[in-house]
């Protein structure tokens, strides 16, 4: 069991609880970083929770009786708690462009809190009648927060004017807005509408369906680091490869990128030439690595995981290590694999 520090809420300790594996299917070294006898949940893989040079990550623990916001220094283990949330989010962390503060939602409240101290303040409150869809999305700059809302007759996609806490409605649909990415270094949102990708400026005058695939269901997407291309999963139908593909913005062009071992879920390295998926494959529930030029995969370790798609696997800044979730030792906890063997290191 986890022993905590003797002083109640956030600041309290927690001593590393860190215990390397060596997986059975390939015989890779992996850490689980939480004890599978508490819950211990990543962050939306949209949301920043790595530091950059790899000191730290965000994630949330249930170990002190709530589900509570917690800093985990990735060279001793030990981790902080950093709030006292009446209804955390848990999907909701995000680290500051700067990494001197972290956001959240308590309920139905926007906050901003910095590691120094931990005084939090509230940026904007839902009303009581509107409803958040799904997790919500950061600027690179930090100057802006979004997300969709229902208002009972239709969706809004929402956006949040952090620095003066100012909103605006971008758009409205009569079908669910969710999981809203601002593009990287354009004043464009992509969002997720029924089994369609949407693409808007923030005005809401340029919006667009994406003309992705046909057919089948359409999977996680996210952004290339430049902001040059959306990157999403295909999921064809039954006895079928879900597949992953390539959306070009400037070029509305769409392309294979490959087929994948059932990704359900995944995430980007630095310079977006090696993915990381989670397969739902039943007799392969693997954690895998593809290589982009030569379309090839390669198996990291098993996730065993309950519910595939809640392994969220992503890479560190720099390229070298996996961060992902699991289930399969009991309660969700979090694990770390090194994969500088394989993945040429990129500017965090």
């Amino acid at each position: 069991m986890c022993a905590l520090a003797a002083e109640p809420g956030k600041g309290r300790t927690a001593p590393s609880e860190a215990q390397r594996l060596v997986d059975s299917a390939t015989e890779l070294e992996v850490v689980r970083l939480t004890s599978a006898e508490h819950t211990a949940l990543m962050t939306s893989p949209s949301l920043r929770s790595i530091s950059r040079k790899q000191g730290f990550f965000l994630y949330s623990s249930d170990r002190s009786g709530t589900m509570q916001a917690w800093r985990m220094d990735l060279k001793t283990g030990e981790s902080r708690q950093l709030t006292d949330a009446e209804e955390l989010d848990p999907e909701s962390l995000a680290l500051s462009p700067d990494e001197r503060s972290f956001y959240y939602f308590d309920g139905k409240s926007l906050r901003h809190a910095f590691f120094n101290g931990l005084h939090s303040s509230e940026l904007y409150r839902l009303d009581e009648d509107i409803n958040r869809n799904g997790t919500y999305t950061l600027s690179d700059d930090g100057l802006f927060a979004a997300f969709g809302i229902e208002t009972g007759g239709d969706s809004r996609l929402f956006l949040v004017n952090l620095v003066r806490r100012t909103t605006a409605t971008v758009t409205a649909q009569h079908f669910g807005i969710f999981d809203p990415l601002f593009r990287p270094r354009h004043a464009q949102l992509l969002y997720r509408g029924e089994n369609s990708i949407w693409l808007t400026d923030f005005t809401g005058r340029s919006n667009r369906q994406l003309k992705t695939a046909e057919g089948g269901e359409l999977g996680p997407a996210r952004w290339s680091p430049t902001g040059q291309s959306v990157f999403y999963l295909h999921y064809p139908g039954e006895h079928e490869l879900n597949a992953l593909r390539e959306w070009m913005p400037d070029e509305k062009t769409d392309k294979l990128v490959s087929k994948t071992s059932q990704f359900v879920q995944f995430g980007i390295n630095g310079d977006a030439t090696v993915f990381v998926g989670a397969s739902r494959n039943q007799g392969s529930p693997y954690v895998l690595l593809l290589l982009r030029v030569t379309r090839r995969e390669l198996t990291l370790c098993e996730h065993r995981a309950s519910e595939p798609a809640e392994v969220k696997p992503v890479f560190s800044p720099d390229s070298q290590r996996i961060f992902f979730q699991s289930d399969h030792e009991g309660k969700p906890a979090i694990y770390r694999i090194r994969v500088e063997k394989f993945v040429e290191e990129t500017d965090g």
